[in-house]
Parts: structure tokens; C-alpha cells; sequence
């Protein structure tokens, strides 16, 4: 399995792709490391109309959405990451499979795959051709599983699924069989510190997107330069004063320098010239940016919740522009909502106190304490996306409240997706 890590590939957003008359969501989950690094995403299929966990009811729907994923290059979906894909007894023996690479993808057989001896021929030859396989919501040591267990190199437990005293269990089994074990549906700190005492290798769920909250994290020094900086700019320093305070700090304006000339497409020699090519509005944007690259700095690696964060900045931005085209202050404002709404997990704060810590305006407050207005209305329908199997029933009345059609939703996702990688790419 160690041929399918990579750290560099962003996290969180969804796609869809359209038929005449039917409506698909392809949805990715993160997969971290136990190091809390990216690892890999899983892509969920989700047919709109149908609703959460109707993953295999409709093969064509299957079909179509591998199909397009393969067409649009799987990279541009995953990026440099893994693709974790569901597949049940009749996708694994049809020919629509071959359109996945070999390589990068791990195939999930399904819990609802009843085993048979054409399966395991099936399972056999296609692993013997380069596919890797895990399997899917493992809760029991059944005699399926046992009959799959020598095919497959990671069991996928569903932790919700399993008491505490059978969970030890399992993980002891499977670890004993040299299986990679990866906990799902991880979704707060203390299972996840459970399932990594346990021997687990893998982990996913939004356990990382949420708060922490004991008495708030201690910021680090450029940290809590960014957020005198912000100050700075509500206060309207002029551009001398802010020079000032980021040569305070070397590596703050480092990363300044590198984030710019990305945005421009140009180099940037100094940080005069970042802060005349920027203006006071482009600049706060950037240090929101900024407070998320320190979260995972420590370990020269880009945290997750870095990646979150500007995939949800940029995909609210680029939906208010498409609602309303010419209004370049209310694009500003979708994007401070986006990236803003995990600033309560990364200050380890409730979002009320951390709000205090930063000057917004009360339309941002009230979408990020109340999801209310029509940037509530946007926070939400990428909440709901990125939690498709729980929540993807609401994501057809989202964007009609919103007014936007399901190809406008995946064209702004993957320019969202695109522009989070670039700048993750440039963030250490």
C-alpha cells in the first residue's frame, strides 16, 4: 500500500456530472495518515434524486460516473492522492472497470457482495492484472470476509458499526493477517486517539475539521503577526506600516512573496511590491490563507485543514460570482466566509470567541454562526456536499434556492479544486 501515500494533493469538494433527466454527485472523503496527513480520498457516487448510501442500486449511474471521471483524467479530481473506489459484484465483472488505472486506485468491495467462487476467479485475475483491493464496512469477522481476506491488502472498519470490546478484537485479527487497517466514519478526537491506540493505520471522517476547544491553542509567533496584521488593514495602515510588520517576520513574508507571484503569475521581488500588486482587500485574503499554512508548518507538510479551507474559500467566491457577476465586493465577502468557517477548529475555540478575535461584518458573523443569508445559503450547500452520504438530499433545494445548475456547481468545484492545489503547492 505504501505506493499509493502522497501529502500534497488537496482535500475536500465534490463533483457532478449530468445525464438527459438524472443527476449524479461525485463526492470525495479525505483519508489521512496517523500522522494526520492526506493519504488518499474516497469517491462516493451518489445519484441526486435517489439520496445518501445508494451507492450500487443503479449500475449505469456507476458506470457513467467512473466513466466521466476517467474522461475528465482522474488527476484533476484526485490530484496526486489515491482514489478509494466503491464497487459491488456486478461493477467487478463487467468491462466498464477497466476505464480506472491501475495504479492509484484501490477498489472497495462493497459489505453487500455476496461471495462466490466466479467472484474470487474475477477478484484473483484482476489483482492479478495490478488492481489493489480493500474491503468496504467491515463490522464482523464473517466467513465472506475470511474468504476475501487473502485478496485484499486494507479492511475498512466501520468503527461506528463495532462495540469497543469487538473493535480491539478485529484490529488484533487483521493486524495479525498483515492487513493496513483504515477506521471510518472517524468523527471526533477521542476515536481517533482509540482506533490509533489500536493499531490503525489509516483514518477517515472530519474528526480534523472539528473544534477542539479546551481554553484555545496557543497562536505561533507568525500567527499572531498575521492577526496583528489584520488589524493593521481594518485600522487602514498605509502600505509603509505593513512592510514593517511583516519584515518582523522572515519567513511570513517569504511565503507572502511565493503566494502573490502564484496569484499574478508573475514574480514578486519585494514585499513592496506584493502589497502595491495586492491592495488592502487581496492582502487580508491572503493572511486568512496564512493562518491555515501555519496550522500544519511544524511538520512541513499541508494540513488537511489547510486544504479545506481554501477549497471552501475559493468555491464560495467563485459561486458569488456566478449569482452575481459584477459585484466584486460580495465575491470578497463569499470567499472571508469560506475560508473563515473552520476558524473555530483552528484557533480551538467556539466560533462566537473566535470571531471576537477577528473584526468581519454582520453578515459574515450571521452566516458563520447561524448559516442565515445568502452566504449561510452557500456554507451550507458545500457542507452538505462534503458530507453527501448524510446530508446529499439537500443539495438539489440548496442550489435551486441559490440559483445554480448541478454543471455549474462541478465547474466551479473543479476550478476550486484546481486553485486550492496550486496554492498548496506553494504553501511550504
Amino acid at each position: 500500500m505504501d505506493d499509493f501515500v502522497s501529502n500534497t494533493s488537496p482535500e475536500i469538494d465534490t463533483f457532478t456530472h449530468s445525464q438527459p433527466g438524472r443527476e449524479f454527485f461525485l463526492a470525495r472523503q479525505p483519508i489521512l495518515t496517523r500522522d494526520q496527513e492526506l493519504f488518499a480520498y474516497e469517491l462516493l457516487f451518489r445519484n441526486a434524486a435517489a439520496g445518501p448510501a445508494n451507492v450500487t442500486d443503479d449500475v449505469a449511474a456507476t458506470a457513467a460516473v467512473i466513466a466521466h471521471a476517467s474522461e475528465l483524467g482522474m488527476e484533476n479530481v484526485i490530484g496526486a492522492s489515491s482514489a478509494f473506489i466503491n464497487v459491488d459484484a456486478t461493477v467487478l465483472m463487467s468491462d466498464f472497470i477497466q476505464f480506472l488505472p491501475r495504479q492509484g486506485v484501490v477498489l472497495e468491495i462493497l459489505e453487500t457482495v455476496r461471495v462466490t467462487d466466479r467472484l474470487i476467479t474475477r477478484i484473483e485475475e484482476l489483482s492479478a492484472s495490478g488492481y489493489v483491493f480493500a474491503l468496504d464496512d467491515v463490522i464482523a469477522d464473517s466467513d465472506d470476509v475470511q474468504r476475501l481476506l487473502p485478496l485484499v491488502e486494507l479492511i475498512k472498519v466501520d468503527i461506528s458499526g463495532v462495540g469497543p470490546d469487538d473493535l480491539s478484537r478485529l484490529s488484533e485479527k487483521f493486524r495479525r493477517a498483515r492487513k493496513k487497517l483504515l477506521a471510518e466514519k472517524v468523527e471526533n478526537l477521542a476515536q481517533y486517539e482509540t482506533c490509533l491506540e489500536l493499531g490503525f493505520d489509516y483514518f477517515q471522517g472530519y474528526y480534523f475539521a472539528k473544534p477542539y476547544v479546551l481554553t484555545g491553542k496557543k497562536l505561533s509567533p507568525s500567527q499572531m503577526t498575521i492577526m496583528r496584521l489584520m488589524a493593521q488593514i481594518i485600522s487602514n495602515a498605509d502600505t509603509g506600516e505593513l512592510e514593517r510588520s511583516i519584515k518582523r517576520d522572515a519567513s511570513l513574508g517569504l511565503m507572502l512573496l511565493r503566494l502573490v507571484s502564484v496569484e499574478k503569475g508573475r514574480r514578486i521581488d519585494s514585499l513592496r511590491q506584493a502589497l502595491e500588486a495586492l491592495g488592502s482587500t487581496r492582502l487580508q485574503r491572503w493572511l486568512q490563507i496564512l493562518l491555515y499554512a501555519e496550522f500544519g508548518k511544524s511538520r512541513n507538510v499541508v494540513s488537511p485543514l489547510f486544504i479545506l479551507a481554501t477549497t471552501r474559500g475559493k468555491l464560495l467566491e467563485l459561486m458569488a460570482e456566478k449569482v452575481r457577476p459584477v459585484d466584486r465586493e460580495m465575491a470578497d465577502t463569499a470567499f472571508t466566509v469560506g475560508i473563515m468557517s473552520l476558524m473555530d477548529t483552528l484557533l480551538g475555540l467556539p466560533m462566537k470567541d473566535a470571531l471576537a478575535r477577528v473584526h468581519v461584518t454582520d453578515e459574515v458573523r450571521a452566516a458563520l454562526l447561524a448559516r442565515r443569508g445568502i452566504f449561510g445559503d452557500m456554507l451550507k450547500l458545500v457542507e452538505c456536499i462534503e458530507h453527501i452520504e448524510e446530508a446529499g438530499r439537500k443539495v438539489p433545494a440548496l442550489l435551486k434556492k441559490l440559483q445554480l445548475s448541478s454543471e455549474d456547481l462541478y465547474e466551479l468545484q473543479l476550478a476550486a479544486f484546481e486553485w486550492s492545489s496550486a496554492i498548496s503547492n506553494h504553501a511550504n
